[in-house]
């Protein structure tokens, strides 16, 4: 069993690689329309309760696994208890599934940038009819992935460290600039009140709040890429003087960060132009065109615009790859770019199953669902939730607070003064949430 030798080579790098893991389609493709479809101002409260008791529990609970055993998700699992490998698989096989359906959209995402610069009539339609074909897709879904596995392929430092420092902060300066354009469209403020004021007339019954809780659990895992033994990969390469605790707080707020940006870039833009918020998973492709076509400038505005979405995608990509690519490298004698390759080719393999569910064989569907949605759907609201609810046992109950704490605190030497806080969220209310909201989530599959 080999030992990582790599390691980051500054905070500052670590931060944005996690960051740039948590920071992706999740925040700029996934949240905007999660947010429009689950109610608006109702969901992100919700969402940022779980971000509380869900999201900077696991998170830490990852990190602080990855660090102690210095291995791959599997191995550092096992290596606290030696049957509990098991909840480290979760991770593998999550990070295989989101990696499948998320290079899919990464591939219409360039496609957008492309669009964007040569054709200045952009219209909803267009996407609709991109995402239906069988070979155009396909291509661009190549390409994505094929730059994912060239940054991984580079190594820790010289790849996925350096690829993130640059990206992020780019992300960062001109995603707010887009923001404070959009807000200063007109009728922005409607946008902005169904964002930020809850209204709870909308909230019928258990099951529509349980809809929303569903899908707000479901958008902390997505977002933050919980469950999916990134987080311990990336924990694996961390100096022993790092400080888990404040590393953890900072990914999560810049995380958030981009989050809400995300809304107040799209849904106030959205509202100016008399759209519908509830344009589900095309919002972004299909929506924000139209928005783009009658802004002025708007086909610049789009092409920055689907750039960002681009490096934020990337950035994300690189750290699903390397959950899988470090898992490789550790059990094989193979080098890094050769399992990069290899598990690069299998994901797109199954992503061309996904992308031609979309429209060219609509025959590849099962339970109601297209196999592109049946990948997301059993991904991000089965194997993630899965993956932290053992993650919780294992540290909360089987390695115990009391090492979890020590390995958190550097044994001792910083000050961990959340330790109940901490205990009390992973013992009890993080399998608690996980296990409810999973458990609906089963039964309303194919609904």
């Amino acid at each position: 069993m080999k030992l990582k030798k790599e390691q980051w080579s500054s905070k500052f790098g670590f931060i944005m690689a996690a960051a740039g893991s948590a920071i992706g389609l999740g925040n700029l493709w996934k949240f905007p329309y999660v947010t429009g479809t689950s109610g608006g101002a109702v969901f992100l409260l919700v969402y940022v309760v779980f971000l509380l008791l869900l999201g900077i529990p696991i998170l830490l609970s990852e990190l602080s696994i990855g660090r102690f055993a210095g291995m791959n998700a599997i191995d550092s699992c096992r290596k606290i208890n030696a049957k509990w490998g098991f909840a480290g698989s979760f991770g593998i096989v999550g990070a295989f599934g989101v990696m499948s359906s998320y290079c899919v959209v990464g591939g219409w995402v360039i496609r957008c940038i492309i669009n964007a610069v040569t054709d200045t009539n952009m219209n909803a339609e267009f996407f609709g009819d991109f995402s239906s074909r069988t070979f155009e897709p396909i291509l661009w879904t190549f390409v994505f992935i094929a730059i994912t596995c060239i940054i991984v392929s580079g190594g820790v430092s010289k790849g996925i460290e350096r690829v993130s420092s640059v990206l992020l902060p780019i992300l960062f300066v001109f995603l707010i600039s887009i923001m404070i354009y959009s807000l200063s469209l007109p009728n922005a403020i409607e946008g902005v009140k169904f964002f930020l004021v809850p209204d709870f007339s909308e909230i019928n019954g258990f099951s529509d709040f349980m809809r929303i809780a569903l899908n707000a659990m479901g958008q902390v895992f997505f977002s933050l890429s919980l469950g999916m033994g990134t987080l311990i990969t990336y924990g694996s390469y961390l100096p022993k003087n790092s400080n888990l605790a404040s590393s953890t707080v900072t990914i999560v707020v810049l995380d958030t960060l981009i989050a809400l940006i995300a809304g107040f870039l799209i849904l106030p833009a959205v509202f100016s132009f008399g759209l519908e918020p509830t344009g589900g998973s095309g919002l972004i492709f299909q929506t924000l065109p139209v928005v783009f076509s009658r802004m002025k400038g708007g086909s610049f505005v789009a092409a920055i615009f689907f750039t960002l979405v681009l490096f934020a995608a990337l950035t994300s990509s690189i750290s699903l790859l390397e959950v899988i690519v470090a898992w490789i490298c550790d059990k094989t004698k193979l080098k890094r770019r050769s399992a990069a390759i290899i598990v690069s080719l299998l994901i797109f393999a199954v992503g061309c199953l996904a992308s031609l569910s979309n429209g060219a064989v609509p025959e590849l569907s099962f339970g109601g669902m297209s196999f592109f949605e049946l990948l997301s759907f059993i991904s991000d609201k089965i194997i993630m939730p899965l993956g932290g609810f053992f993650i919780c046992i294992l540290v909360g109950y089987i390695w115990g607070i009391p090492n979890a704490a020590k390995e958190i605190s550097n044994d001792g030497k910083l000050k961990f003064g959340m330790k109940w806080l901490f205990s009390t969220a992973v013992r009890y209310i993080a399998p608690a949430l996980i296990a409810i909201i999973f458990v609906t989530s089963v039964f309303s599959f194919g609904e």
